[in-house]
């Protein structure tokens, strides 16, 4: 075995055995940092630059996700349907309304956030 590959090993087994985590392990997306991305003044623009494309993206990833465990029939009893012809923007409106209307879940992480917003609106029928 290399002197690398040694070393590597060791770094790996300290890591384990002290409980290191990656930063981003910590890290999480809330319902208050979604609401902050994701905010537009009245005429629709976003009030965080490149917010827009921030929110949209992580909105898409939840429903992308949901639609991965429809697919393996492993769904969540909040099931949502999202049709796929429906404007980002609209869904994004939606998302929005929500987190406005629901500040109780500012310091949850948000991706369940966005599935209950989503639901309100798009349920499975």
């Amino acid at each position: 075995m290399s002197m690398r590959l040694h070393f590597l090993t060791a770094l790996l087994a300290f890591a384990l055995l002290t409980g290191v985590r990656p930063a981003w392990a910590n890290t999480q997306f809330s319902g208050a940092y979604l609401l902050h991305v994701c905010e537009m003044d009245a005429k629709g623009k976003e009030k965080v630059r490149g917010g827009h494309t921030a929110c949209q993206a992580y909105i898409t990833g939840v429903v992308d996700y949901h639609r991965i465990l429809q697919s393996m029939k492993l769904a969540p009893k909040i099931d949502i349907c999202v049709p796929s012809k429906t404007p980002i923007t609209d869904v994004h409106r939606v998302v929005l309304a929500y987190l406005r209307k629901h500040k109780e879940n500012d310091a949850f992480i948000a991706a369940p956030v966005v599935t209950m917003a989503l639901y309100k609106s798009y349920p499975c029928k």
